[in-house]
């Protein structure tokens, strides 16, 4: 099994079945695909797959055209039907592993698809999951029930776990460029995971176990939250002192050595680092251990929001205005600039406390036309024309995604208050900017 297996893939004559067309799914596709690797991507959303399979892409930073040059020629294609499971070598899950309403880690979708697609594996067939995900799911959620098919795992079914390191919209770096980790339940499950990926990725890191490979993703992730928790502490602090923390931290990057910079914001987004603290520190809590020091930077992070309504309505009551009734624009829909992803974006969230407080609240973002619909939020709200007559008309101008598509120089002329979350005007004196 493990011979003709590892052939298939290191000849890229394997059959690539990827379970999630979304940010993380579309993009491994079409590595695959591009590299002449026949490619059959799954997802329930028809919407997902018709589009896939009419060339059309849904996404920003993928361009219709890179699909059509793949789907034409019937190298990637796309379904709903999970039967045809049977039909591929390869199965990698890429799918949503978010936190429940308790702050628990939910990871329904990968259990579900699992019990899904159970009587459709078969022999000489290799799994890797990609979501991100405690320490220990893939041996407790996946091997565990692959077993009880009468698999034996690393003989005649093989089962890796490999995490996503996407970065949308980043233009430095590509799903090929980007390294990938990749662990193992056994060391032929592994050989065969770093034989899957060599295909399609530069650098292939191979670790002793999915343990570690789960861990890694959650340390990545945590790393970058605790800083970015500190640089908002820092950001509070300095604002109290009337100092420019922009100032401050492009001044400590100077430093050649000893210090990396992280910038604050309005609070986290993305699906990864608001909540990958989350899936660590509940896990941590069944060896009996509590992770004070992520748990703090989460506080901090997921705070960021209430801090900035609090420095709009200051700024309001200085001009004689109250929150309630007042007309509010948020500049950024998506958690990061130039991209359309709104997964965890602390602009919903401002939308949100405004709404709360009574603000009459519009949006504008050139990527995202309709608000879309998510889990918690709901707004019946369409993007706005960026306009001087529209910003004359704000009481107040939030800039909560810093897209280069904005002109700032416009807003910063016929807005009446501006409150900066992302340090666009930083330096720049006038009584109309409020930095937050």
């Amino acid at each position: 099994m493990k011979k003709e297996l590892l052939e298939k893939l290191i000849n890229n004559n394997a059959v690539v079945g990827i379970i999630g067309l979304g940010y993380v799914g579309v993009p491994l596709a079409l590595a695959y695909a591009n590299s002449e690797i026949k490619v059959i991507g799954f997802d329930i959303d028809e919407f997902k797959t018709q589009h896939i399979n009419d060339g059309i892409s849904y996404f920003k930073h993928i361009s219709s055209e890179q699909l059509k040059k793949v789907t034409e020629t019937k190298i990637f294609s796309a379904t709903t039907d999970f039967s045809e499971i049977g039909n591929v070598d390869v199965i990698i899950l890429c799918l949503p592993t978010p936190l429940n309403q308790y702050r628990e880690p939910d990871l329904s979708y990968v259990v579900k698809t699992i019990e899904a697609i159970l009587p459709y594996l078969r022999k000489g067939q290799v799994l890797s999951l990609e979501s991100t995900t405690y320490p220990g799911t893939t041996e407790e959620e996946l091997a565990t029930r692959i077993s009880r098919k009468g698999f034996q795992i690393g003989s005649d079914f093989f089962l890796v776990y490999s995490p996503e390191r996407e970065d949308p919209g980043n233009p430095n770096f590509s799903t090929s460029t980007i390294p990938k980790v990749v662990g193992g339940i056994t060391k032929d499950c592994l050989e065969i995971g770093v034989a899957l990926y060599e295909s399609i990725i530069e650098k292939v890191v191979p670790l002793s176990s999915t343990k570690a490979a789960e861990l890694t993703k959650l340390l990545e992730n945590i790393y970058r939250s605790v800083n970015i928790g500190l640089a908002n502490e820092m950001k509070m602090i300095a604002d109290r002192m009337e100092i420019d923390i922009w100032e401050v931290i492009d001044a400590a990057a100077t430093k050649p050595f000893g210090f990396t910079p992280f910038y604050p914001g309005p609070g986290l987004g993305g699906h990864c680092i608001p909540i990958d603290p989350f899936y660590l520190t509940w896990k941590a809590k069944e060896y009996g251990l509590n992770t004070k020091f992520i748990e703090l930077s989460g506080e901090i992070n997921t705070s960021m929001p209430t801090w900035v309504i609090h420095k709009v309505n200051d700024a309001l009551n200085e001009m004689g205005k109250s929150v309630k009734n007042s007309k509010v624009l948020v500049l950024g829909l998506s958690y990061k600039k130039n991209i359309d992803d709104v997964r965890e974006s602390p602009s919903v969230e401002l939308m949100e406390l405004l709404r709360s407080k009574g603000a009459i609240v519009t949006y504008c973002d050139p990527y995202i036309k309709q608000f879309p619909k998510m889990r918690e939020y709901h707004f019946e709200l369409n993007s706005v024309l960026l306009t001087p007559e529209l910003l004359r008309q704000m009481d107040c101008v939030i800039i909560s995604t810093n897209h280069d598509d904005f002109d700032y120089e416009m807003i910063l002329q016929h807005s009446q208050l501006i409150v900066d979350t992302r340090g666009v005007y930083r330096g720049f004196e006038t009584d109309k900017v409020v930095s937050a």
